[in-house]
Parts: structure tokens; sequence; C-alpha cells
């Protein structure tokens, strides 16, 4: 007698796959299976920094080295204003979330299609893949937070109230790397120029955003302009939050936030629209 088959008699393999993949409610099964989201994030941490010579510690040498290039080159050279912010934290404090946003989204974008095998054997909720790579990148950014605090310390900077904002903009930070990797995930499962689109879209993305000038040197009517780019407020929040004296933009961080959860939605229900369709086209 012949072994009772998991999908209806006459369907194809790859069309069990596809009903397989149907949204089922992603964030909500996303939180039940947490467990795993847990698991390919360490996976990807191991992967990162398998035999590798220096393993975690270049978590705090890119920050670190990039910090020296720019505080000599746009610092001393080229004087760049820090608004009274010692140059390497001024740096150093906007690079950390900045790297984290730049290498989730490269990484992120290619996660449906890196695990191709995965999505093509068994089921589980794919936006496990991006979400873990975001996860995963915040390990290397609080490794980079305690050598911001060596930096504090040895510049005797008093932080106030205002560094109680960090939990919560690095949890605005996560959302965003995942919110893009979502929709440039999803669309690069169809699209495969996308790879080679987003590091040309990175490098633009970073002159746009205040990493290497403060917000105070752009002219005020254009300031709405750079509101509309999530991460030029978040990382100006960043750096502020540090230091008291330097008042935050809370308008720029309003616009920033509520432009993150926009985003957020709109990525989620694009990456579920087209997730039905993973397992075929990949």
């Amino acid at each position: 007698m012949p072994a009772p088959s998991d999908a209806p008699q006459g369907r194809s393999h790859s069309q069990s796959l596809k009903e397989q993949a149907q949204p089922r409610g992603s964030l909500r099964e996303a939180w039940v299976h947490r467990e795993l989201l847990f698991f390919l994030a360490w996976r990807d941490v191991k992967v990162r920094y398998k035999q590798t010579a220096f393993g975690i510690l270049w978590a705090i040498i890119q920050p670190l080295f990039t910090m020296v290039l720019f505080t000599v080159l746009f610092g001393r050279f080229a004087k760049v204003p820090s608004d009274g912010v010692p140059r390497p934290i001024f740096y150093f404090s906007a690079l950390l979330p900045w790297l984290y946003l730049s290498n989730s989204v490269s990484t992120g974008s290619m996660s449906l299609v890196s695990n191709a095998n995965l999505l093509t054997k068994i089921y589980f909720p794919r936006i496990m893949l991006p979400a873990a790579v975001a996860l995963s990148g915040l390990l290397d950014f609080l490794i980079g937070s305690v050598l911001l605090v060596g930096f504090v310390a040895y510049y005797h900077v008093g932080v106030g109230w205002s560094l109680l904002l960090w939990p919560a903009l690095v949890a605005q930070m996560a959302v965003l790397a995942l919110a893009i990797s979502l929709f440039l995930s999803a669309l690069n499962v169809k699209y495969r120029d996308v790879k080679y689109a987003i590091p040309f879209a990175v490098q633009l993305w970073m002159f746009i955003t205040p990493v290497i000038y403060p917000v105070s040197m752009i002219p005020k009517p254009f300031r709405p302009w750079l509101a509309v780019n999530p991460a030029a407020g978040l990382i100006e929040a960043f750096r502020h939050a540090l230091i008291p004296s330097a008042p935050i933009h809370w308008d720029l961080l309003a616009v920033s936030a509520a432009t993150t959860i926009a985003v957020f939605l709109g990525a989620l229900a694009f990456f579920k629209r087209t997730e039905r369709a993973f397992a075929d086209i990949i």
C-alpha cells in the first residue's frame, strides 16, 4: 500500500512548497518561532568571523580606523565643524550606527538568495532571514559601543539624561535596517540587479546622512529634505545623546521615527505580498 503523501495527489512538489510559503501572519509567526531567529542570528555571527585572524575584533577595528581617517581628513585638514564635540567622539558615535545600517542592509538584502537551499526545501517564516541579519549585527554594535564609552571617559565628557534615549535609538536603528532589508531582499529574489545597485546606493546614502558633517552645516531651507532620510535624524540623535551641551534636533528625530515606521510597514506589506513566490522564483 503506498505511503500517504502530505500533498494532494496530482500536485507537484514545487506547488506544495508554494502553498507552504503562503504568508501566515509574518510578525506573529516569527514570534512563535523566535528560537529559530536566535539560531539563525548566531549562525550569521559564526559565519561572519569564521577563519578570521582577528575574529570579533573586526567590530572594533573597522569603526576605529575609519574614525581616525575621518578625524585627520575631515577634521584636521578640511576643518569640518563638530559642534563642540571632540572629533573622535563626533565621528565614532556616528560611525557605529552607520556601519550597522550599511552592513545590515548590504547583507540582509542578499539573505534570501544566499539561503536559496533552505527556501526550496522547508517552510519557515521567511522574514527570519533578514531579521537574523539585523539581530546579529547588534553584537558588533554593542562591542563598538564599549569602545565609545572609553572615548567618553578619556575626554571627560559629562553625559546627561539624554543618554537614556540610547536604547530607543538602537531599537529604531534595528527596525530601519530590517525594513530596508525586507524590501530589498524580496526585490532581489526577482531582480538580481539589486546586488549590483546596493553598494552604489549605500555610498550615496552615506553622503546624504550626517556621518562626516553635522546637520548644522546644512542650510535651514534644505534641512526638511534631509529629514526625509530616516537615517539622518537617527544618527544625529546618536551623536548628540552623548553630549548634553549639543541639543538634539527633535524635529529631525521625530520625522526620522515616523519615516522609519512608514518604511517598515510598507516593506512588510511588500514582503508578505511577494513571499508566496519565493520558492518558485529563486
